[in-house]
């Protein structure tokens, strides 16, 4: 199998993550930050020749990646793959409500009050099957809908015929997302209670048979 390193950016910001407002497959604009956050990403890998690039189907990972590939300076790829595959968890009832009101509404039955607390006692996958729980509607993705969902992404970049040994991929992607790959593939090492800065740098490594992640949050 062919090993590769991916580069995993989250989005920049936007005008939900200025208000703490849950937002999994709904969407907002990046603001002029959140647009510095890209532009600034897009320096920082100028440098480095990706050999493929992928993002969720929402305009806020869409406009990221594009202005990174816009200010690459030595890749040969010019648009993303984009894909339903790499959205943010879908949060169902709770989409655009307020954070932590929404993550009180989910681990207070358990006695676990804020994100934090569910993530330090469990997991982030406990957090998502405790949120549909929560959900009247039961449409939130628990852990098992949201890995069916993202493994499928991950098969994808496993099997673009575009990656070689050796290669750099692109991936811009959301928080809760980069967290979750980094629970599953950061052997402890990271903070994982913590979403990662908006523009933020998080490295996959994938040797052929394995992930492993290798930087995280990097700024």
């Amino acid at each position: 199998m062919t090993k590769f390193t991916m580069y995993m950016v989250r989005h920049g910001q936007t005008y939900f993550n200025i208000y703490n407002k849950l937002q999994g497959w709904s969407n907002t604009p990046l603001t002029k930050k959140g647009i510095k956050n890209a532009v600034d990403t897009g320096e920082k890998l100028k440098n480095v020749k990706f050999a493929a690039a992928f993002c969720s189907d929402t305009t806020r990972a869409e406009q990221t990646i594009q202005t990174i590939l816009d200010e690459n300076q030595v890749s040969d790829v010019k648009k993303p793959t984009t894909s339903p595959f790499f959205r943010e968890e879908f949060y169902g009832y709770f989409e655009g409500n307020d954070m932590d009101q929404a993550w009180y509404l989910a681990g207070a039955p358990h006695g676990l009050p804020t994100f934090k607390d569910i993530v330090t006692k469990y997991s982030i996958g406990k957090a998502k099957d405790f949120l549909k729980d929560a959900d009247p509607f039961h449409q939130a993705e628990n852990n098992e809908e949201y890995w069916h969902r993202l493994d499928q992404g991950l098969n994808l970049v496993k099997n673009d015929p575009d990656i070689k040994d050796g290669d750099n991929v692109l991936l811009v992607s959301h928080g809760n997302t980069l967290l979750s790959l980094v629970e599953r593939f950061g052997g402890g090492k990271y903070n994982i209670t913590q979403r990662p800065a908006n523009g933020s740098i998080t490295k996959l490594a994938y040797d052929g048979t394995d992930f492993k992640i290798t930087a995280f949050n990097e700024q």
